[in-house]
């Protein structure tokens, strides 16, 4: 199967790439930049980790328009990066990218690394997100594309349980995007397993 796999850098994405990778899937890294503030350290986050895994250097989507237009806490550094992360059509706006760049490339599948449902903060982080989404995107590219969510069963332990199992170092998941991590932001309360 041929995958285009959303990266970010961060640790859900990287460990979705790996698990392709180990099942032989060929893939296609594609990031976003949607405006998030921490583009560049995400960016070299990513681009580190597809080198370590021997992978192909992710292409980047250039959508910085989409955060300066859609402002949140993610994109706007005079929102609280906390109390106002949720970006409207955010996941969205990845998937359809992905899936139109899978209908380019000839890719099966569009990979996301979305956790448990219990996890969700978000609607567009949920199975029944992605099941409406699949049949737009359908629509959308004019033909059938799975998308695959390899971590769906899973809650943020399990995933930093597993990375550390196949030695994933050197992702970067903090919403600020400075040298080291606010310890503030969604990306980074995921680490503090029912605090």
């Amino acid at each position: 199967m041929s995958i285009v796999t959303l990266v970010s850098g961060g640790l859900d994405s990287t460990l979705v790439a790996l698990l392709a990778k180990e099942t032989g899937n060929i893939q296609y890294p594609l990031f976003i930049d949607y405006g998030q503030r921490a583009t560049q350290r995400e960016l070299e986050a990513c681009q580190r980790a597809m080198t370590l895994l021997e992978l192909p250097a992710p292409h980047i989507a250039e959508l910085s328009g989409f955060g300066r237009l859609i402002k949140s806490g993610l994109t706007d550094r005079s929102l609280r990066v906390r109390e106002d992360a949720y970006t409207p059509g955010r996941n969205m706006l990845f998937l359809l990218t992905a899936a139109a760049y899978a209908e380019r490339v000839g890719a099966d599948a569009v990979a996301i690394g979305l956790l448990h449902d219990e996890a969700a903060i978000f609607d567009d982080q949920t199975s029944e997100f992605l099941a409406a989404a699949a049949e737009l995107l359908r629509m959308a590219v004019g033909q059938p594309l799975n998308i695959i969510a390899p971590l769906k069963g899973f809650h943020k332990k399990d995933v930093v349980e597993l990375a550390k199992q196949k030695n994933l170092t050197g992702t970067y998941s903090c919403h600020l995007g400075e040298n080291v991590p606010c310890g503030q932001c969604i990306a980074c309360l995921e680490y503090r397993f029912g605090d």
